[in-house]
């Protein structure tokens, strides 16, 4: 990842281009949470999303272009 500094999280970009609600962002990082506290390496919320059918691979895409990651 760049040094740059990332203005917005790319849940809260997610919520706001109506790609996933809330609530399915709270799910995520309840997961993320619960596997890093149970010593899985970490998956990033994207993936969970992924994993979960709440987000598309195209629509990571465009997140990541408005995070100017991309």
């Amino acid at each position: 990842m760049s040094t740059q500094k990332i203005d917005k999280r790319f849940g809260t970009i997610a919520i706001e281009k109506r790609f996933i609600a809330q609530e399915e962002l709270l799910e995520a990082l309840k997961i993320q949470i619960a596997e890093e506290l149970a010593g899985n390496e970490r998956r990033l919320i994207g993936q969970i999303l992924i994993d979960n059918g709440h987000i598309t691979v195209e629509q990571i895409d465009e997140v990541l272009i408005a995070m100017g990651l991309l």
